[in-house]
């Protein structure tokens, strides 16, 4: 398995141009938030299908580091808080929302990519959906000062 900065290092190959990453730091929040949103539709008694898939997410990271996993457990704490204050107080179905920004991202994604002139990584390795929000939770940890 790949330690996360060989994940990192391969990542930033197609993520240098100034405009693709700020697209990044908008579209990658919001892929996640929006996933996690469509998943939240769905329940399981008393969980949802979005609960389930974080925890195998959580796994994944725990892998790679165990203060990334940190990061993302506390980033699937607020989307899922998000995802039950929308479903509370909002007349708009969260599957609507959630699949209007999930697609207007992806579209965000690729143009970033287009002025890149690269193709996504996740073309190349599907687990590269995975490093995304991790190279972003990167850049934060190294702003707070704090080792990954």
């Amino acid at each position: 398995m790949k330690t996360i900065d060989q994940w990192f290092d391969e990542y930033a190959v197609s993520h240098q141009n100034s405009t693709n990453k700020l697209i990044h730091w908008i579209c990658v929040p919001t892929i996640f938030l929006n996933i996690v949103g469509l998943l939240y539709c769905v329940k399981l008694g008393t969980i949802t299908l979005a609960h389930l898939a974080l925890f195998f997410v959580i796994v994944f990271y725990v892998r790679l580091r165990w203060k990334m996993a940190i990061g993302i457990i506390l980033f699937a704490f607020i989307c899922l808080f998000i995802c039950h204050l929308f479903e509370q107080h909002s007349s708009i179905a969260l599957y609507k929302i959630c699949l209007i920004l999930f697609v207007l991202a992806w579209i965000g994604q690729f143009i970033g990519h287009k002025i890149e002139g690269k193709k996504p990584s996740f073309l190349h390795d599907i687990q590269f959906l995975m490093i995304g929000p991790a190279w972003l939770l990167g850049f934060i940890f190294k702003k707070l000062n704090v080792k990954y």
